[in-house]
């Protein structure tokens, strides 16, 4: 057996050279997103507000890029539809704004619905797969996943308050543990 089939490559320590003299600074990055996503569990309300203005941000944007795309468009068939489409995005993001509240809850809404889809399509997927030998994991992950979306629909309109903050603050929290564990590999690195 050859020596690439027995052994994984990995990058050459002197293509890590760069990245370890920057270890440090993935470390502080990786304690940044560790502490707002401590403080983004701390107040959920807030979190999922804030979650909601990114979403109207990015609505904004898009809106303004699909406006602009629109007049790149030779027929006017496809110039109007593509106008359309990026003030609907527009006008949404303003809505956000206006009342984050009601946004929060429709995000709710259809993250507890495609939660619950999700849910169903994996464990579906791991019927089908059952020759496989991991397919338990994926029901597991399926079933999982759909009783979560089950738990924020049955607790709808009120879960729309922290339930987006809550996610926020555990990927915040996650991210930055993934960052402070990556730094300080680097920093070992031979």
């Amino acid at each position: 057996m050859s020596r690439t089939m027995a052994t994984p490559s990995f990058e050459p320590a002197s293509r890590l050279g760069p990245l370890r003299a920057k270890s440090g600074w993935i470390v502080a990055l990786g304690i940044v997103y560790l502490v707002a996503g401590l403080i983004a569990l701390g107040s959920v309300v807030t979190a999922t507000v804030a979650s909601v203005f990114v979403v109207g941000i990015m609505m904004l944007i898009a809106g303004v890029a699909e406006v602009i795309n629109a007049f790149q468009i030779k027929t006017w068939g496809r110039f109007l539809l593509w106008l359309l489409l990026g003030v609907l995005y527009i006008v949404a993001g303003f809505l956000t704004f206006e009342n984050p509240l009601l946004a929060a809850a429709l995000l709710t809404l259809l993250l507890g619905a495609a939660l619950v889809v999700s849910g169903i399509m994996r464990v579906l997927l791991a019927f089908g797969i059952k020759e496989a030998a991991p397919w338990i994991w994926v029901a597991l992950s399926g079933v999982i996943t759909f009783l979560l979306g089950l738990v924020i629909l049955a607790h709808w309109p009120v879960a729309s308050l922290y339930v987006l903050g809550i996610f926020l603050g555990i990927d915040l929290v996650v991210a930055g543990m993934c960052w402070i564990g990556a730094g300080l590999g680097l920093k070992r690195a031979v």
